[in-house]
């Protein structure tokens, strides 16, 4: 548990907090939540890396390990931004990272579908690379769903869920059912993402948890797009179509 003090106490990650959530937090004498881990968003960033290993280096930016190595160096300033309070430079850093899994997995998987005509690589390499691909759509999108939903791990350590982009079922219990349950001060972490990343892939749906935001919806269409295209590919080249 971490306390947080308003006034001239207020830590750097307070002053670089996003201008509804300081004002919450500059009303409160002093306030106890619980401070959702980082290590589940940080492996599946080296998972991702990781999975770069599975493709072919024709169906890739660079060297096998490129990514991995990348993700990891960055790693290292975006910890110690935290360690340090910094919430900006943490965020940024975030950001920077999950741009840059983004763009390698959308080179690849554009690289494979290019790549699928010529008939250049082996059945084997385009169903091990089309697999890879799929699993690092789920892992980079629930990586962006965690690091945008409400502000970010960090403003929804402090404020909440305020002004989530999405409703996720605890969210929808009254306070007494909460406390019940033990669930008074829920907040969705990064697994809660990761199953929504997961639902959207297999069934192309939310399924138990409705999407609010609009920059949400477009994300999802993206994902359940890259998924819908790699299993097509996938069943494609199992029949020999492709």
């Amino acid at each position: 548990m971490l306390k947080y003090f308003n006034g001239s106490g207020a830590s750097i990650g307070q002053r670089n907090l996003p201008d509804a959530c300081r004002r919450l937090t500059s009303e409160m004498t002093t306030a106890t939540r619980t401070v959702e881990p980082r290590w589940p968003a940080t492996i599946a960033l080296l998972a991702v890396g990781g999975l770069r290993l599975a493709l072919p280096e024709s169906l890739s930016i660079g060297p096998n390990w490129l990514l991995l190595t990348l993700v990891g160096v960055l790693l290292i300033p975006t910890v110690w931004a935290r360690r340090r309070g910094d919430y900006k430079a943490n965020q940024i850093l975030g950001y920077v990272l999950a741009s840059i899994v983004t763009v390698d997995m959308v080179w690849s998987l554009s690289l494979l579908i290019t790549a699928l005509p010529s008939h250049k690589e082996t059945s084997y390499d385009l169903l091990r690379s089309a697999s890879a691909l799929w699993f690092t759509n789920i892992l980079v999108f629930a990586s962006w769903y965690w690091r945008l939903d409400a502000g970010g791990p960090y403003a929804r350590e402090l404020c909440g869920v305020q002004k989530g982009a999405f409703l996720f079922p605890q969210m929808t219990l009254d306070p007494q059912t909460k406390r019940e349950m033990g669930e008074h001060s829920w907040s969705p972490g990064f697994v809660d993402y990761l199953f929504l990343a997961f639902n959207t892939s297999v069934a192309f749906s939310p399924t138990d948890c409705p999407v609010l935001s609009r920059w949400a919806k477009i994300l999802m269409m993206i994902q359940a797009l890259i998924s819908f295209a790699t299993v097509v590919l996938v069943a494609a080249r199992a029949v020999n179509i492709l």
